[in-house]
């Protein structure tokens, strides 16, 4: 092992001298330097020293004196410091009780409890407090006799147990189980050989707890066992026939036996001896110290001690150092504490990571470095760094496999940029190459990553790795690199197929449709791909490519259309149709794509409505239609551009093409019209109130490209007949004008008679002559009465190219008319006058004459009338008993009076409602016979200024219904 490397990754952090008290006093020096330290323990931040005085010395961090006591009368032989509790287990030689019993004694001190002692002759003053001994126990006892005791351990199991193992010289080994306070335990007792001698003598002991397993290493100078003592009785183990001297032995934090000897040191497992490092020299003490091996060998030439710290994963010491005799070994505090024969102490501690690699950096042992902070668990980023400076140190030198095998060691912990323009620079673009790659197999490739890696694969021309790299991810969506980055980088290098074999793994349609349409032209084999995919991708794809496609194949793509919007099964119920074809695509969706193909358009908007009858966005669809039908031109980019290339010298040819063209351009709007016409009236029937498309708009669109045809049904099925006959007013059709007023002028159908006014007014108004058109119009005024005559005679006198010919019999006619009206309405006013005046004399004589009543029946019963009676100026009698109570009506004549009251609030109601009284005036032929009639009723009065509704009837007299 000479070849091992020499580190100094230990340092010595402070020595000093320990003494029984501290500060010792002047009388106590001398008796300090005879004591002897007989064993030595740490734990929970204390070392214990036990002396052959029975003394205990406890001292805290820097070897501090802490405080000590008095635990054996004689000497303390053996002492452990608990981890769990703060207990300490000591055995040491008390006073004899008698000759039969052993002086030897264990006892259990609480170093949390503490009292003051009792003041004797042989306590120092300076101890104050003495902590609570809760068990003390004989240990050699009838049963178990007495023998020298070579060695002591305690394990501490589920509190308060604990199990004592004590190591004889005759190979016996007492083991105490159990709560000692409270003298609750168990004792037996184990041999590595049944035959015992002096060579038998426990030299080590070590605990084993795996699990359940509870395990117990013996050593003896010839002998390694092994005990199970989960078996009852414990079973015994003989692991090897050579052992080892005393404090030679220690257990590793693997759970191995180690012991030392004079050729080596070996580790033991439970199936037998492990692996051995040769070390030579005597190994006088072996410790464990956080994975390092602890050695104090004994040179016989020189016969002087050195103390060496191995790290045997590593292969290297650790720490080397010449010392003096070492008695006691322990660690505490992070620290390895060496006691001395002259009871000085070393603090020897371990240099921080940092320093560490500082000082193998200096010498340029990257590799020693790197085991270094593996073996030692360090976290990752501290490890990247130093593959990060091996692999600095290995590009300095040019060796750049090398490097680049550190630099991806460093993947995740090191910007990945640092590496690349480090290999950039060189021109190294192989290594660049393995680098990337292993970016991208750990997932942590970003775009830029990505296209670098594909850069270096198209620059290398190795379209093998551009395979792997791209088809070796078995599982969907596990790429490990940006799709769209890889997709572009392949297009840009004219590698289409690995573009498209990424954007169809990745299920990106579109980028695979994009690659296909756009960079290939593969056409046929896109609409094949997307007939292939589900409903809502294939439409989406659609959306997007759709103008590509319809350019080149129009009939294809609309094949697919039709399918994604009607979806053709025949398992699909008659009933339930209407709610499935809600769920399909709208053919409203995919009309930007029509943009320059306005006759593949029509073509697809036709075969669905063909197809679909109830679709949901039928309006949409039929105003799409419309407009389709109506326009006066179709233009098509193409067929333009075209045109604009021809050869100067085809002029001639050109133009008779270019008639062909204009004839069956003439023909082709011909018939789009008329389909316009039919779609206008089919999408109108009879039962709706409203029409399957936008009515404003299909008035616009009639209005824009001039169709006559259209605005005519569109204004006479929305009944705008003087819309109508404007239309046929600005045609200048006088004949149709005519006729198109006998159709929707009849009052008796429905139709609007104020439309012969209007017509009456156009001709009075054209300023050409028109006599025969308006002797006609004539006709049908005076059939409906629809105008007076004067109106007539004023309208028509501004046309003056009429002669008065043309309504001479008209005139006539109509004043032969009002002369028979006058002598009529003359002779209803005399007879009015007449009845008045005989109401007006029969009023007058009421108030001024008596009334004698002659009457001898009772207008009631008919009996003879008798006392007492009733008279009513209406000349009815009856007899009281026939009256009601307070009757002071007339019941023959009441019901006729109340229903002329009744009458007369109507009227007065009526009189209040205006909109009633002005629509009357105006749906009358004559509305000024309406204004007399509310005048005659009284309904419209006379009433003074201030007046507030005195009805017409209001002062008129009912002496009629008048009771005595």
């Amino acid at each position: 092992m000479y070849q091992w490397r020499k580190f100094e990754f230990f340092e010595e952090k402070n020595a000093g001298k320990l003494n029984k008290i501290s500060p010792p006093s002047s009388s106590e020096e001398d008796n300090s330097a005879a004591v002897k330290i007989e064993c030595c323990s740490s734990g929970r931040g204390k070392v214990v020293i036990g002396y052959d005085d029975g003394t205990i010395s406890l001292l805290d961090r820097g070897l501090n004196f802490n405080f000590s006591f008095h635990a054996h009368s004689s000497s303390v032989l053996f002492l452990q410091h608990l981890k769990q509790r703060n207990f300490l287990v000591t055995i040491g030689e008390d006073e004899q009780i008698s000759p039969q019993q052993s002086s030897m004694c264990l006892k259990v001190f609480d170093l949390d409890k503490m009292h003051q002692p009792e003041a004797t002759s042989t306590s120092t003053s300076t101890n104050s407090t003495t902590p609570d001994c809760i068990g003390i126990l004989r240990i050699f006892t009838n049963q178990f006799p007495q023998a020298k005791i070579t060695s002591f351990l305690v394990l501490e199991e589920a509190p308060p147990i604990l199990l004592i193992a004590i190591g004889l010289d005759n190979g016996c080994i007492y083991c105490i189980k159990g709560d000692i306070g409270r003298e609750r335990i168990t004792r037996f007792r184990l041999e590595v050989d049944d035959n015992r001698s002096s060579s038998n003598s426990i030299t080590g002991l070590g605990f084993r707890v795996d699990g359940q397993a509870l395990q117990l290493f013996a050593v003896t100078p010839v002998s390694v066992t092994l005990f199970s003592l989960q078996d009852q009785p414990p079973r015994r183990q003989t692991l090897d026939h050579i052992g080892s001297s005393v404090y030679s032995v220690t257990m590793s934090d693997r759970l191995e036996l180690i012991i030392g000897r004079p050729e080596a040191v070996y580790f033991y497992e439970v199936d037998g001896r492990g692996p051995c490092w040769a070390f030579e020299g005597e190994k006088k003490f072996l410790g464990w110290f956080r994975g390092y091996l602890l050695c104090v060998i004994a040179d016989q030439r020189n016969g002087k001690h050195t103390f060496n710290v191995y790290d045997l994963k590593n292969r290297l010491i650790a720490h080397s150092i010449v010392v003096k005799e070492v008695t006691h070994m322990l660690c505490e505090w992070g620290n390895i504490i060496l006691i001395m024969a002259d009871k000085s102490a070393l603090c020897i501690g371990e240099k921080d990571m940092e320093s560490k690699l500082d000082m193998l950096f200096k010498k340029n042992l990257y590799t020693v470095a790197i085991n270094l902070v593996q073996s030692q668990q360090a976290d990752a980023a501290a490890t990247a760094e130093v593959l990060r400076k091996y692999g600095d140190h290995l590009y300095s030198k040019q060796d750049y496999d090398e490097a680049m095998a550190q630099y991806i060691n460093t993947i995740g912990h090191l910007e990945p940029s640092y590496v690349i323009q480090k290999f950039l620079d060189a021109q190294r673009i192989y290594n660049l190459t393995n680098y990337l790659e292993k970016l991208h197999e750990k997932g942590l490739a970003s775009k830029d990553h990505t296209t670098l890696l594909l850069n270096c694969y198209t620059k290398l021309k190795d379209v093998g790795k551009l395979n792997i790299f791209i088809k070796s991810e078995d599982g969907v969506g596990e790429q490990k690199f940006d799709v769209e980055t890889a997709i572009r980088v392949c297009r840009a290098a004219n590698y289409h197929e690995h573009a498209m074999y990424v954007a169809k793994k990745a299920g990106r349609h579109e980028l695979y449709l994009k690659i296909l349409l756009e960079d290939l032209g593969r056409y046929d084999e896109a609409l094949h791909y997307i007939s292939g995919l589900e409903p809502s991708q294939a439409g989406v794809t659609v959306k997007e490519y759709g103008k590509i496609l319809i350019e080149h194949k129009p009939v294809e793509t609309i094949e697919i259309l039709m399918r994604l919007c009607t979806e053709d099964k025949e398992s699909v119920k008659r009933g339930a149709s209407s709610a499935y074809i809600s769920m399909l695509p709208s053919p409203v969706d995919f009309l930007n794509i029509f943009i320059h193909h306005p006759e593949s358009l029509m073509d697809f908007l036709e075969k669905y409505t063909t197809k679909v009858k109830d679709s949901p966005a039928q309006v949409e669809i039929h105003n799409t239609l419309l407009e389709l039908y109506l326009s006066n031109d179709l233009n098509f980019p193409s067929i333009s551009q075209a045109n604009n290339n021809e050869d100067l010298n085809l002029k001639a040819v050109g133009k008779l093409v270019a008639d062909g063209k204009d004839s069956a351009k003439e023909t082709d709007c011909l018939e789009r019209r008329d389909k316009g016409l039919r779609l206008l009236k089919s999408a109108w029937p009879s039962e709706l109130e409203h029409p399957l498309y936008d009515v404003d708009l299909a008035i616009i669109l009639c209005e824009m490209n001039a169709f006559s045809e259209g605005l005519l049904y569109l204004y006479e099925k929305m009944k705008l007949y003087k819309e109508v006959i404007a239309c046929y007013m600005q045609a200048h059709d006088h004949e149709g004008l005519i006729a198109c007023c006998k159709r929707l002028g009849d009052s008796v159908k429905g139709g609007d008679p104020s439309l012969w006014a209007d017509l009456l007014k156009y001709f009075g108004e054209l300023g050409e002559d028109c006599s025969k058109e308006v002797k006609e119009v004539l006709t049908y005024i005076e059939r409906d009465d629809i105008l007076p005559p004067i109106i007539v005679l004023q309208t028509l006198s501004r046309n003056p190219c009429l002669t008065l010919s043309v309504i001479k019999d008209y005139i006539a006619r109509k004043l032969e008319q009002e002369s028979k009206l006058i002598e009529e309405d003359r002779r209803a006013i005399e007879k009015y006058q007449e009845d008045t005046l005989a109401m007006r004399k029969e009023v007058q004589d009421l108030r001024t004459n008596a009334r004698i009543f002659q009457l001898s029946k009772c207008t009631a019963c008919t009996f003879t009338l008798d006392l007492p009676a009733v008279h009513f100026m209406c000349m009815h009698s009856f007899h009281q008993r026939c009256l009601g109570d307070n009757e002071k009506e007339c019941p023959e004549c009441a019901p006729e009076y109340r229903s002329v009251m009744e009458m007369k609030r109507s009227l007065e109601q009526n009189s209040r409602d205006q909109d009633q009284f002005f629509q009357q005036v105006k749906s009358s032929k004559d509305g000024f016979s309406v204004i007399a009639e509310y005048f005659g009723k009284g309904i419209i009065s006379k009433t003074s200024n201030g007046s507030t509704g005195a009805g017409a009837l209001g002062s008129a007299n009912t002496s009629s219904g008048s009771g005595l």
